[in-house]
């Protein structure tokens, strides 16, 4: 696919270097927000727009602080930590939806607790390094996710969320407390909430869900914005629009300031991560009522977004973008993980996020901050796949997003791209290589600017993925170890010259050498690069000592041998095949083998070490034959030997080891068709609106299984959008880059696809099959089911340009079903990745009303 281009002083203990200090002032001097009659947020003091960006995190609330007690962790000095990474990543918004169930009683007073306590002091730290907030006051949530909820003492406990909307004692409730929460004075800043300066807007509660009148509904919120005002806040109040839209004028009507919005493109909790090109899925998002908006002169901030259950770092940029081409002028990703819940992902795990455990993810965050700032709001960018955003680029393929200006060079991964401008150059960060600094390291690294010919790196440890981040996560499971590792590393800047100083800063840390030819190794911590010749100082106009120094990062966790490798499914006889796994150990590793079997045939292979953590070797040529090739991988430490899959200790070299079942592939003859999809190897994989029809039984057959799905009805009202058009279409998708993985080769010369499926409720259906491009087109070809299970079998010339479905299906539920752009390219079965079934195409009207069922066995090219 084409390239898409899209135009600190820490308390207490720790200092941040370089720190984003919020819009206006930090002496309380900048006034409040308001709204103007266009619906954009300004500042008081100096009319400016509002611009701002950063996450959700919860650690005085709920789940984070239980985990933060049971593990023993000093949980202020944990949110000191976090919010320090904040700042590294530039980050000038915090939001958060408080959990009142646990700092209010059921008549809605004010609770002065450690949970209270703890949100204050977060709020100070926050404050100090110039981050503003979105206060959301009610969450109606539990406390208990994803345990099982406690008894608290909260008015949302005794009414649960739709009975604290309706019921008239809940409602007082919610009065009393949003009127006692805005006057609470925080101990740590001495300023109430209602007069904070850096609280930018108010947003009345998280997701209400209103089910009741138009009317019923206005009154609510009158109330609770009456509530609020009584206080004398002058502070913007926002309310969640993204649920019940219908409602929308009714909202407006309220005398809210603005609305809230979310964004969860590749829906949630697909339980692990989704595959293919996902940028289709963010390539615009669309407000329905936005003449409404327009109407009231109202504004627009995004409260939550993500793409879940996705570990690539292109997705953030892009949504970014879609925000400012909305008008959208604030937002905070959901959610950031503590630190020390991290390895776990315990809080939310269709979710992953933090700068030492995700760094590619976490440096996606800070481009997409960049944009936000620099992106004009409503700019009018074109359709996909052009359009662009100057300084900011995506590769899917690569999973890289740069920001390439004057003065800043931030990338998610390795790239080739030269810096705009080295003389104006002031702020590097990355992940892997690039022109300016070549690392061997896993972990992100920045670099600053404090005068020329001097600069201050830090670098982050290296950050090994273990496991499925997106799974049955507890505090019991690791799925991502951290190590602290010794690395080459070469920084290529003109003003430092080839053989530069690098000094120690951080607290132990006593380095001091000289580069060679740009090149040295270097542990994780902070340091000063300066050019031959040139003194250092011990202090830098803009900068603290502790600014200078600062250093947080977890230390190694890594505690034994892990193995992280997946076997392709399929090979084709007689081709050159190599497999490859990654290894960290607590223990130096001294060998890597692979023990193979096919048949009879029997060998042995040492892989060899050939990045940092990776390790390669390619299988004999003598066991690529038709076949089942069975192999076992072992690694030797000093601790002594371990087998995988599994990791038992010892090897099956050993008369009493009894080992978990190999690594299998089939090797195949050469013209055996390629399999796209098999439903019982790959139906848990296919990404679909959840139905309780959907599915999978034995087929007659042995070794056979058959998909099944059965709509009853293909539209149904949506409840958070009971205006929507009707559109007939249930669709749903099967990523096959990885099943086919192994026999790329064999697809240049196959012409047919064949279906192998029947129609269920004893008639006909229509099922378009249809292959989806790694750019996001798709093409297609209806085909007539019949209740007999049979195959089908379609040329591939045949197929022709329909409509892409974006799936997942996101929330909100309002966003557009089919992909928008001006994609050109032709079909090329080279480029495809998925494969795309709807029903619904050429359906006729009464045919829309009816039930649909289709049972699938498999898809193949012939």
């Amino acid at each position: 696919m084409n390239n898409l281009r899209f135009i600190f002083f820490l308390a207490l203990s720790i200092a941040v270097a370089n720190p984003v200090v919020a819009q206006g002032v930090k002496n309380g001097k900048k006034g409040d927000v308001f709204v103007d009659d266009s619906g954009v947020m300004r500042w008081e003091h100096n009319k400016e727009e509002v611009k701002g960006f950063g996450v959700n995190y919860s650690v005085p609330f709920a789940h984070a602080f239980r985990s933060g007690k049971k593990m023993d962790v000093d949980l202020k000095k944990a949110m000191q930590e976090d919010v320090y990474h904040f700042s590294r990543l530039g980050f000038d918004l915090y939001r958060i939806h408080i959990w009142d169930t646990e700092i209010s009683d059921a008549e809605g007073n004010l609770l002065q607790n450690e949970h209270l306590d703890h949100f204050d002091f977060l709020i100070n730290e926050l404050k100090q390094r110039g981050i503003n907030f979105v206060l959301t006051p009610i969450a109606y949530w539990g406390g208990g996710w994803p345990e099982p909820d406690t008894k608290t003492p909260g008015f949302s406990h005794k009414y649960g969320k739709e009975g604290s909307l309706i019921h008239p004692e809940a409602i007082k409730a919610q009065e009393n407390y949003l009127a006692q929460f805005l006057e609470h004075v925080n101990p740590y800043t001495g300023i109430a909430y209602k007069d904070e300066p850096n609280v930018i807007a108010f947003e009345v509660s998280n997701e209400p869900h209103h089910r009741e009148s138009p009317e019923k509904v206005q009154e609510f919120i009158e109330k609770m914005i009456a509530s609020m005002r009584s206080t004398g806040t002058k502070k913007p109040i926002f309310y969640n629009v993204t649920h019940s839209i219908q409602l929308a004028e009714t909202y407006a009507k309220a005398g809210i300031d603005g609305g809230t919005f979310q964004w969860y493109p590749t829906g949630l909790g697909f339980g692990k991560e989704l595959e293919g090109n996902l940028l289709p899925n963010v390539n615009n998002y669309e407000i329905p009522f936005e003449d409404v908006w327009e109407e009231y002169g109202l504004a627009k901030l995004v409260y939550e977004f993500d793409a879940a259950d996705v570990m690539k770092s292109y997705m953030y940029p892009a949504m970014a973008r879609s925000f400012r081409q909305a008008g959208i002028q604030i937002g905070t990703h959901f959610a950031y993980d503590p630190t020390f819940m991290a390895p776990y992902n315990t809080e939310y795990d269709t979710h992953y996020m933090n700068l030492a455990y995700t760094p590619s993810k976490a440096l996606a965050l800070m481009i997409s901050g960049e944009i936000f700032r620099e992106l004009p709001v409503n700019a009018r960018l074109g359709t996909y796949p052009a359009n662009l955003i100057g300084s900011f680029s995506i590769n899917y393929e690569k999973d890289l997003a740069e920001m390439n200006s004057e003065e800043k060079f931030i990338y998610t991964n390795t790239t080739g791209s030269q810096p705009k401008n080295f003389k104006k150059l002031k702020q590097i960060a990355g992940v892997g290589s690039s022109p300016v600094v070549k690392y061997e390291g896993k972990g992100a690294y920045f670099l600053d600017k404090l005068e020329k010919g001097v600069w201050r790196l830090e670098v982050m440890p290296d950050a090994i993925l273990v496991e499925n981040p997106f799974g049955n996560n507890s505090l019991d499971k690791t799925l991502a170890v951290i190590n602290h590792a010794e690395w080459e590393m070469k920084v290529t800047l003109p003003e430092l010259g080839a053989d530069f100083s690098i000094n120690g800063l951080n607290s132990g840390n006593e380095v001091s050498k000289n580069a060679t030819e740009n090149g040295f190794s270097v542990k994780p911590g902070t340091y000063i690069l300066v050019k031959n010749g040139k003194k250092s100082r011990s202090s830098y106009k803009g900068w603290s000592e502790g600014d200078l120094t600062a250093f947080v990062a977890p230390k190694t966790t890594v505690d034994k041998t892990y193995l992280v490798h997946e076997a392709v499914p399929t090979l084709t006889e007689g081709l050159p095949h190599q497999i490859s796994a990654t290894v960290v150990s607590n223990s130096p590793v001294e060998k890597v083998e692979a023990w193979f079997r096919n048949g009879n045939t029997y060998e042995s292979v040492q892989l060899q070490h050939k990045e940092p953590y990776g390790y390669g070797a390619t299988v004999p040529e003598k066991l690529l034959k038709n076949g089942i090739l069975e192999y076992r991988i072992i690694v030797t430490t000093p601790e002594g030997t371990n087998t995988y899959p599994g990791g038992q200790k010892g090897n099956p070299g050993e008369w009493d080891f009894d080992p978990d079942e190999p690594y299998k592939i089939r090797v195949v003859e050469t013209e055996s068709p390629v399999y796209l999809f098999n439903a019982s190897e790959d139906s848990e994989n296919i990404v679909a609106r959840w139905l309780p029809t959907i599915n999978t039984v034995p087929a007659a057959h042995p070794g056979e299984a058959e998909f099944r799905v059965n709509v009853e009805n293909l539209f149904e009202v949506d409840p958070e959008n009971t205006e929507a058009d009707a559109v007939y279409d249930y669709s749903f998708r099967y990523n096959f880059n990885r099943k086919v993985q192994g026999r790329e080769e064999a697809l240049e010369d196959k012409k047919h696809l064949i279906f192998k499926g029947k129609s269920l409720n004893d008639k006909p259906v229509k099922l378009q099959v249809a292959l989806v491009m790694d750019n996001g087109r798709s093409f297609g070809k209806v085909i007539d089911l019949q209740p007999q299970m049979q195959e089908y079998e379609i040329d591939l010339s045949e197929l022709q340009p329909v409509k892409t479905v974006t799936l997942p299906r996101p929330y909100p539920s309002f966003l557009p079903l089919y992909l928008e752009h001006d994609i050109q390219e032709e079909f090329d079965l080279e480029d495809a990745e998925s494969l795309q079934f709807s029903i619904g195409p050429d359906l006729s009207e009464s045919e829309q009303q009816e039930q649909h069922g289709v049972g699938i066995i498999s898809v193949r090219l012939e």
